[in-house]
């Protein structure tokens, strides 16, 4: 019996529709992402957001024409210098839009359109702007943290089916758990080995994930550190301040990182996870 040609064109248009909606979410996460370029740099030197109004080159202080302001074509236009003093322009531009952009799609495909991409798509960018802050200065502003935190405590209920209760337990458990992981290293080595801004991280993340994840969530951290940062640890030698177990290295990047992977991933993974266990 042949296909009916109706439910057949209903399926084309809900495949149009949702390769669209992709196309569209990749565009804004790139558009976002040189917006989150602008936070970085200011969040970073103290200045406003807000003020001035338009991207400039933070070395000359030219401000940008609109067609070099174009998420990763303008960097690859003006080949990565600028174009009144021709001085290098930091990587981290295109870089950050090309994260953001692989971020919305990515969230496009879990998700479709709806709260719940508008959501994670919203927090995403402020962990990108937390980690590429303190990627640059070992340093995790506070108060968007405690924002977001709030912010994300609220969003869990009403749109990204975790319950409030979840959402606090995951949050307070997190962040206890990092707090109780600081107090007793410091109290073992005599120095500190995580830093204050990855406790109150944790208050932002755990609601992102609910507890269902927060497991993934720390080990995918841990992980992702040693995995990026192995080669670094293995060629510093010697009992001096330059002692692996010494050097500084920013573990918030990684936590944002897992945070995202938890939301894009961790269903599959835990369920791959429990399977093995049977």
């Amino acid at each position: 019996m042949p296909e009916n040609p109706g439910a057949f064109n209903s399926k084309a248009a809900r495949m149009d529709e949702t390769l669209v909606f992709r196309i569209l979410a990749t565009v804004l996460g790139l558009v976002l992402g040189s917006f989150y370029n602008v936070c970085i740099h200011r969040g970073l030197t103290g200045e406003s957001i807000a003020n001035p109004p338009r991207s400039k080159c933070p070395k000359c202080g030219h401000f940008l024409a609109w067609w070099e302001n174009v998420p990763l074509l303008s960097w690859l236009a003006l080949r990565g210098r600028c174009r009144s003093c021709r001085q290098p322009i930091s990587a981290r531009y295109p870089l950050v839009e090309a994260l953001s952009g692989a971020v919305a799609l990515a969230l496009a495909v879990k998700f479709g359109p709806g709260m719940k991409f508008a959501v994670y798509l919203a927090f995403s960018g402020l962990l990108t702007v937390l980690a590429f802050i303190d990627l640059a200065s070992f340093m995790l502003p506070l108060w968007p943290m405690i924002i977001g935190a709030a912010l994300a405590a609220a969003c869990a209920p009403l749109f990204l089916d975790i319950a409030l209760m979840d959402a606090l337990l995951a949050a307070g458990l997190g962040a206890g758990t990092f707090w109780l992981v600081r107090w007793a290293y410091r109290r073992l080595r005599g120095f500190e080995g995580l830093g204050e801004g990855d406790v109150w991280l944790m208050l932002l993340l755990g609601p992102l994930t609910g507890v269902r994840h927060l497991p993934f969530l720390i080990l995918a951290s841990g992980l992702l550190l040693i995995a990026f940062n192995l080669p670094m640890l293995l060629r510093t030698r010697g009992d001096d301040e330059a002692h692996p177990m010494r050097t500084p290295i920013p573990y918030g990047p990684f936590l944002c990182l897992a945070a995202v992977l938890a939301v894009l991933v961790g269903d599959e993974v835990l369920g791959w996870y429990l399977g093995v266990m049977r």
